[in-house]
């Protein structure tokens, strides 16, 4: 388990570059930070959602395909139920809702 310091850094780094992936793609998608969540606007309606979750230390994603937790492990966010990596994972759903591809590496 890490520190409470290390899971904040590490949230706030992959927001970071979350958003930053958003900004670069020119995807007509809006984004708002608060309270550590990270909400992306869709131009259809739909959002996505990021979450922090301290307490479990996980970072949880509502998106339109489904709810998922991921958990830092390996050294990278990985998804408690399958062990798929989050950046990829994200990726596919942003680019499902924003009907355009959005890299994110």
């Amino acid at each position: 388990m890490m520190t409470e310091t290390e899971f904040n850094r590490l949230v706030d780094e992959t927001l970071a570059r979350i958003e930053q992936a958003i900004e670069d793609s020119g995807a007509d998608i809006d984004y708002e930070t608060s309270a550590g969540i990270l909400t992306l606007d869709f131009p259809d309606g739909s959002k996505i959602v990021i979450n922090r979750q301290s307490a479990n230390q996980e970072l949880w994603v509502a998106a339109r395909a489904g709810g998922f937790h991921f958990r830092w492990m390996d050294g990278a966010w990985r998804n408690t139920r399958d062990g798929s990596q989050l950046i990829p994972s994200l990726a596919r759903w942003v680019s499902e809702q924003a009907g355009m591809p959005v890299n994110f590496d």
